[in-house]
């Protein structure tokens, strides 16, 4: 519906749309007109409501019509409107509105105030050299720290509002230039059908952007730093910001940068690439070392050295479960104590994750349910996959089913599994950017920043693997770099 400019009317239409008893209804005078002014408690700045619009209407005489209100209020963000359905939106959204009798336009006034988290260093990405700010739930703040690292024009931003309920407001962001405007225009497309009651989280918008929808595998990225986001947008990826969420999702993804840590880019070259070949090493061990283990038990004893393999002997005797059960219920014990840990109070937590697997793990070997070697690899295993703490959750369906596989055919089947896991990461595809890239297809200008980490200065082109539309990073030092 319009304003008409019958005040009484008007309003009984803005109350019938937002009646509540946080929204403030507040008579003022416009000269000789009457007039109302509408606006949110607690998500408005009531001082600048005075300053800045109380005040000017305090000081104006005469006839007032919209023309000669135009530039009176102080507000930097003025708008006016007749939409009584946007009006009613804009008021919910931390904005005040102003009505008043014989003007059939409404002045709208951004005067958003909330209360926000301090910034302060994301847990999941704690580093010792380099920036320690983290993104918070204000997106405002988010777009702030932004600008910040990025001072440039070419920095854009696109807003979107989804949910039904919710109205959430999110943010394209990306650098003009650089990014692939056709993947801009299908992450466009694909927020705006989001047809939800509400999105309380960027991981709401993640399931939606996903274009292999039962996929176990991650398919668009994610971060909590704004020096990382910066990195990744002049790549050339799209940042898709949400408010109400401290964590920042970043497309294309490669499954490569889940390997990669913050820390690695503050550090000598040297020890990030150290740390990378651990951190995939230790993914190897996590999925195949149980697996190889029940396996060899079960089927190839051979493969066991033999004072190994005495000493597996000596101590399953007495142990009433067989190899693969013994394993999977070591498992379940270690997968009930990292749930507990996560869920109770994180003091609580620490104390039952320490004492719980301490005393149930020696209590279990002594009491001759499970055997030592079966608790000592499902414990490395879980030690190991916390090295990529991103891919837990898809590691640790993978290792379950690759022990299933070798406790019930061997390490063949585990070899077969592993292929055809294989066979479907080397096909997978998300916003025409291969997840493996760039090892396969194999990028080798890439490999510069794959598990190896080049020096800076070799870094002189933009990532290959990814659709980005200017592919000079730096001039000269490097390869191909001079101008």
């Amino acid at each position: 519906m319009k304003i008409s400019g019958k005040l009484d009317k008007d309003l009984n239409i803005l109350k019938s749309l937002i009646s509540s008893d946080d929204v403030i209804f507040t008579d003022v005078k416009a000269g000789e007109k009457n007039g109302v002014l509408i606006f949110v408690s607690d998500i408005v700045d009531k001082a600048v409501i005075g300053q800045l619009i109380m005040k000017p209407l305090s000081k104006l005489k005469g006839e007032v019509t919209e023309k000669n209100l135009s530039g009176k209020f102080l507000s930097p963000e003025t708008e006016t409107s007749s939409d009584t359905d946007y009006i009613a939106d804009k008021i919910v959204s931390g904005s005040a509105a102003l009505l008043i009798d014989g003007i059939n336009k409404v002045f709208i006034f951004g005067l958003k105030k909330f209360d926000k988290r301090a910034i302060a260093e994301p847990p999941t990405s704690t580093v010792i050299k380099g920036p320690r700010e983290g993104f918070v739930e204000s997106l405002q703040v988010n777009v702030s720290l932004i600008r910040r690292k990025l001072k440039t024009p070419k920095l854009k931003f696109k807003y979107i509002k989804t949910g039904n309920y919710s109205n959430t407001d999110i943010a394209l962001c990306y650098i003009d230039g650089i990014a692939d405007k056709g993947i801009l225009s299908v992450l466009e497309k694909k927020i705006k059908s989001i047809k939800i009651d509400a999105v309380l989280d960027s991981s709401y918008v993640s399931k939606f952007l996903g274009e292999h929808k039962t996929s176990l595998f991650k398919q668009v990225g994610n971060t909590e730093k704004p020096d990382i986001l910066a990195a990744k947008i002049l790549e050339g990826r799209v940042a898709v910001l949400v408010d109400g969420s401290p964590i920042v999702l970043t497309l294309p993804y490669l499954l490569v940068e889940d390997f990669q840590s913050p820390s690695d880019y503050y550090s000598s070259s040297y020890n990030a690439t150290l740390a990378r070949i651990l951190r995939l090493a230790a993914v190897f061990i996590s999925l195949f070392l149980p697996a190889f283990f029940v396996a060899a038990e079960l089927f190839h004893l051979q493969l066991i050295p033999l004072s190994f393999l005495l000493t597996i002997v000596n101590s399953i005797k007495g142990i009433p479960l067989s190899p693969s059960y013994e394993m999977f219920f070591t498992l379940l014990i270690f997968e009930i104590l990292n749930e507990a840990s996560v869920r109770m109070p994180r003091y609580v937590g620490m104390v039952v994750s320490i004492v719980g697997g301490l005393v149930l793990g020696e209590t279990a070997v002594n009491a001759g349910i499970i055997s030592a070697p079966a608790l000592m690899i499902i414990a490395l295993s879980g030690i190991c996959l916390y090295t990529v703490p991103e891919l837990e959750q898809t590691f640790s369906v993978i290792r379950l089913l690759f022990l299933l596989i070798g406790g019930s055919i061997g390490i063949y089947g585990v070899l077969i599994a592993s292929a055809a896991l294989f066979i479907y990461l080397v096909s997978f595809e998300t916003y025409k950017t291969p997840l493996l890239a760039p090892f396969s297809p194999l990028i080798t200008k890439d490999l510069k920043d794959g598990i190896y980490k080049g020096f800076m200065i070799e870094q002189n082109l933009r990532p290959l693997s990814l659709k980005n539309a200017n592919k000079k990073r730096m001039s000269g030092g490097g390869e191909n770099g001079d101008d």
